[in-house]
């Protein structure tokens, strides 16, 4: 079929308001932004359902097995599978049960900036509206750069980089919290969310773990050759080139799904910023035919098209490196709004008190930090940048609103 424009997974709402939260209780009120569609948007509306909401998330974060060769080429096979065996539960599993509990408790586009903006104000909500979407559209710029021996510890003589290893294991595991900027145009999502995040974490760790061990036991080959897209080659030594252009063929669908996963993601992250008054007015511009945010499509496309001529470990890394600070910022106000308002209606909630939640944020903050710490001055460069540029705008919009020079939706920033 033949498309005009960017392509987007496309989500509409049944109704004109979409993110709208009820009042949970006489004592708390959590109300998120209307987005209104335009008046010539489709009749017929659809919302995400359960299975499309499994692959959404799916392809947010994995796609396939392909880009964890090197983890292999890093630390050797061992470490490679016990790093995809492990991993996921101390980073993954929190990570997708605070999406779980904040997304039924706010199901509004923006997800985690709507979060952070509720626990500390506007302004640590631009921030995290800053490190979460420049992370995503980098990550968008890394998909067209490069779409008895499990217990081996690695060649001898060949040292193990840590930097690259623990870079590939977040990298390939991480943006659970991606699916909560399009809430609101998820059906039932307090129903839908806990268990499309639970399907998807084990068919990720299934999807991931299965090809890692079957080529690491069937193909004995030099350590250094464990490289992107090695996963092809092998498939050509174990049967044949037919197999190799199969999985070569895979992999541009993975990429294709990865890239519109991503980018749908941080299009609704623009309009959810939108809606709650970070960004102008216009950023919440749909689609007339389709019903999208535009505005979200093209600004994203235009960033990772700029940043896809980065170097590819500095475009990772950079990605890691911001997405850790606003990973810091979303366990922050998660800790802080399951205190500070307790009375808030969670249709999804993690079966812990404060002290519980507090150490299972511990674990996976504790590795996020050491990413950072391992970083090179490179990053250290381009992400202190970046975030000084998302504090120089957030003064920018705040000055625009004062003055009236942009049109700004408003929203109550208070807590009730």
């Amino acid at each position: 079929m033949k498309r005009t424009g960017p392509t987007l997974i496309t989500m509409e709402s049944q109704n004109p308001i979409s993110g709208q939260v009820k009042p949970h209780s006489d004592k708390i009120t959590s109300e998120l932004p209307v987005s209104t569609p335009s008046n010539n948007a489709i009749s017929v509306s659809k919302k995400l359902t359960l299975i499309p909401l499994i692959f959404l998330i799916y392809f947010e974060v994995a796609g396939g097995p392909y880009g964890e060769e090197p983890a292999v080429q890093a630390a050797g096979p061992l470490f490679a599978i016990l790093g995809f065996l492990i991993f996921p539960f101390i980073w993954s599993v929190p990570e997708a049960l605070i999406t779980a509990e904040l997304s039924t408790a706010f199901p509004g586009n923006g997800g985690f900036v709507i979060w952070a903006e509720k626990a500390f104000g506007p302004f640590w909500g631009s921030l995290m509206g800053t490190w979460k979407f420049l992370s995503g559209v980098i990550n968008i710029a890394a998909f067209p750069i490069k779409p008895h021996r499990w217990i081996s510890l690695g060649q001898k003589g060949v040292k193990r980089d840590w930097n690259l290893f623990f870079n590939c294991l977040f990298w390939n595991l991480n943006f659970w919290d991606n699916v909560s900027t399009l809430a609101g145009e998820v059906e039932n999502p307090q129903k839908n969310f806990p268990m499309a995040l639970l399907v998807a974490v084990i068919f990720t760790c299934t999807a991931y773990l299965i090809p890692l061990i079957a080529v690491i036991g069937a193909v004995d080959v030099d350590q250094s050759k464990w490289e992107t897209g090695f996963h092809a080659q092998a498939a050509e030594i174990i049967a044949g080139k037919w197999l190799k252009i199969w999985l070569e063929f895979g992999s541009v669908l993975s990429a294709i799904g990865l890239f519109e996963a991503q980018l749908s993601s941080s299009a609704y992250q623009v309009l959810g910023m939108a809606n709650i008054g970070i960004l102008p007015k216009l950023c919440a511009t749909r689609s007339k035919k389709f019903n999208t945010p535009f505005v979200g499509i093209v600004v994203s496309t235009l960033i990772a098209l700029a940043l896809s001529y980065m170097n590819f470990t500095v475009i990772i890394s950079s990605a890691n490196f911001l997405y850790a600070l606003g990973m810091l910022l979303e366990f922050a106000s998660f800790v802080w709004l399951r205190r500070k308002m307790p009375t808030l209606k969670r249709p999804y909630k993690v079966p812990m008190k404060i002290p519980g939640l507090i150490i299972m944020c511990l674990v996976p903050s504790s590795f996020l930090i050491f990413v950072m710490i391992i970083a090179t001055k490179t990053v250290f460069l381009v992400s202190g940048v970046m975030t000084a540029a998302g504090m120089g705008w957030f003064l920018l919009m705040r000055f625009c609103k004062s003055k009236k020079l942009l049109k700004f939706s408003e929203t109550d920033h208070e807590l009730n």
